[in-house]
């Protein structure tokens, strides 16, 4: 492979749009313009077909070695964007994402790479629509990128849902059969008559302290501790999950045929995003890494308060099998054709919510010195940003050079006290004609923000996603308001509107903001405090000054930590919609104290995730979906009504 300091320029794939206003819609912008190959893309990148397996024309895994291959090349830049506090329509942070990067790359010359998380098909189809972008600043082929894109997410779906049958299946087993009868199934004599360990049951019989590697060596007691996994079904906490929004899967009842002998116990659905193995692929670092996060995932406790792992059940090499072609991020591309990674999707609340470890890295050695990969952290700042910081950076070694900030009036405005804000409603005049005091006042969530996100070491610029409705003097109070609070920069964009040429000014600034930075990344808390104190540590940075913890919190902090996992990093699942636990909390609030309902943890993964109020892990679908104005094209098979 060539090394990025002497790739060629990568203009060839450059397209020049041509813009109309009214925007169209995203999905008629995204099929006006024709992708290139995928494999034009590859080779403006240096990578040779060895590098990747096509999955048709617009689409390719980006394999591994391509991390190997690079070991000792420079990295580039690396740029985080996050935002305010949002309204539940979004401010834009996916189309800033793209639009920034189609600024560098098509515009100012630079080697970029945009890193974005893969979309659940379940918000794609019920009410949020896709999130490939919008306007001028998408990723193409929209509706790959929107429905099933590689399968990554369809793979974790059948990982997670064997792994819930192993769980019931084996308490099934050890319900009707004693020790021996259980022993002498799972270690079979084979054609010689002699019983053999499985490989993967090594990991349980070290995990007991037994060194015995022949079965007939184990006494009648190691038999029992190896054999008997003890689950006790009211600490289980793996689900089964789907990717589509079905709000009547929350809480089932399983067990109920007549061969289960009665064996029912209560239990439910998670969209498929928000299943463990998502979070897992998102911080791995290589295939062996990936191995042994999914391992030893937990899936409850025995009856005598010992955790029990995917590989006590066997199935954490099947697990791997199941997801090796899903490590590796797809290659997609922009409008304008520079490139994309997508690669893995976990919720932002009960898991990180940001693009993987692997994407970044490889994006990074692809750009090479001077380069930019720009990668999107879900939510507002202090949950993506915060966990972009304290999970995905701690476990990557990555520092990153500049946080981008995406805010917009309508939710400065509704920070400063206008009319809620209702997905699928109109908006309220107060957000679509001038009111610069009540943007002013909503400057206040901004300015905590950037507070915050100053903490870690990093320069912040601000991008103001202008709307059509907006006037030059809201926009100003906001800039003047950034620059006050610290930012580096403040930027107004148009990229929606206009692709990258409307996010120039940003690319500048942030490319400046790169130039200028040298501090080391700071952490919120470090890694050898008690659970409490780390969850204390980034209640501080919501403004909040205490927290209270229910009986079911203590007792799971307690347990968390007799059963070692104190070390971990938090991942604090709470709502986008306020720096609080309550959601109609606007702005910047401040001496409230932060509820913890429970605690519970992803440790294959590598988090402890506090439940602050309830997380609703699956959707609903809402009275008028977006699946009424989805459809397809018979005569072109083009798809329609995707947004």
């Amino acid at each position: 492979m060539v090394p990025p300091s002497t790739m060629a320029s990568s203009s060839k794939t450059i397209r020049r749009l041509e813009v109309v206003s009214p925007v169209p819609a995203d999905i008629d912008i995204a099929n006006s313009v024709q992708p290139l190959p995928i494999s034009e893309i590859a080779e403006s990148l240096n990578l040779s077909p060895k590098h990747y397996d096509l999955y048709g024309k617009y689409k390719a895994k980006v394999l591994l070695s391509v991390l190997d291959e690079l070991q000792g090349s420079d990295d580039g830049y690396y740029v985080v964007v996050g935002g305010i506090t949002p309204t539940p329509l979004g401010e834009g942070k996916s189309t800033t994402t793209v639009g920034l990067c189609q600024a560098l790359g098509a515009f100012l010359d630079k080697k970029v790479f945009t890193c974005l998380r893969q979309p659940s098909q379940g918000p794609t189809f019920g009410i949020k629509g896709g999130a490939a972008g919008g306007g001028y600043s998408q990723v193409i082929p929209m509706d790959e990128f929107n429905l099933h894109l590689t399968g990554d997410i369809h793979a974790i779906t059948a990982a997670n849902n064997l792994l819930a049958a192993a769980i019931d299946t084996r308490i099934f087993h050890e319900a009707s059969q004693s020790d021996k009868a259980l022993f002498n199934r799972l270690c079979p004599p084979n054609k010689e008559g002699k019983r053999t360990f499985a490989d993967i049951m090594h990991r349980r019989l070290k995990k007991l302290g037994i060194s015995k590697t022949n079965p007939e060596d184990l006494t009648p007691d190691e038999i029992k501790r190896f054999a008997r996994l003890d689950i006790d079904p009211q600490s289980i906490t793996w689900r089964r999950v789907m990717d589509v929004n079905d709000r009547f899967l929350r809480k089932i009842t399983i067990g109920q045929g007549p061969e289960e002998k009665g064996m029912v116990r209560e239990t439910g659905f998670d969209i498929s995003v928000a299943s463990e193995i998502m979070a897992v692929l998102a911080l791995t670092t290589s295939l062996g890494d990936m191995r042994e996060r999914l391992g030893n995932m937990v899936i409850g406790n025995s009856k005598s308060g010992e955790p029990i792992t995917a590989d006590d059940l066997g199935v954490g090499g099947a697990l791997t099998v199941l997801m090796k072609d899903a490590i590796n991020p797809t290659l997609m591309q922009t409008l304008e054709g520079t490139p994309v990674l997508v690669h893995a999707g976990p919720f932002a609340n009960i898991a990180h919510g940001n693009s993987s470890i692997v994407a970044d890295k490889i994006a990074l050695k692809l750009v090479g010195k001077n380069g930019f990969v720009v990668t999107e952290a879900g939510f507002g700042a202090d949950i993506g940003t915060e966990k972009f910081m304290n999970i995905k950076c701690r476990y990557s070694g990555l520092v990153p050079q500049c946080a981008v900030i995406v805010a917009t009036i309508r939710a400065l405005k509704m920070h400063g006290g206008g009319p809620e804000v209702v997905a699928g409603k109109p908006l309220d005049k107060a957000y679509t004609s001038e009111n610069v005091a009540l943007v002013e006042a909503g400057c206040v969530n901004l300015a905590k923000h950037i507070e915050n996100t100053k903490g870690y070491g990093v320069s912040v610029v601000v991008a103001i996603n202008k709307f059509a409705t907006d006037s030059d003097a809201e926009m100003n109070v906001v800039r003047e308001a950034a620059l006050r609070a610290g930012a580096f920069d403040a930027v107004i964009c148009t990229h929606h509107a206009h692709g990258g040429k409307g996010a120039v000014d940003l690319g500048i600034a942030v490319q400046k903001a790169c130039e200028s930075q040298s501090q080391p990344l700071k952490f919120l808390y470090p890694l050898d405090i008690s659970i409490k104190e780390k969850i204390e540590a980034i209640a501080k940075s919501y403004g909040a000054s205490g927290v209270e913890y229910s009986e079911e919190a203590e007792k799971q902090i307690e347990l968390y930590t007799k059963q070692g996992f104190s070390g971990l990093p938090i991942c604090m699942a709470k709502t986008q919609y306020s720096f609080s636990h309550i959601a109609s909390l606007k702005g910047a609030p401040t001496g409230f104290n932060i509820p913890i309902r429970d605690v519970r943890a992803s440790i294959g993964a590598g988090f402890i995730y506090p439940l602050v109020g309830t997380m609703s892990t699956m959707p609903g679908l809402p009275t008028r979906p977006c699946f009424f104005d989805i459809d397809v094209d018979i005569a072109t098979g083009k798809v329609r009504g995707l947004s």
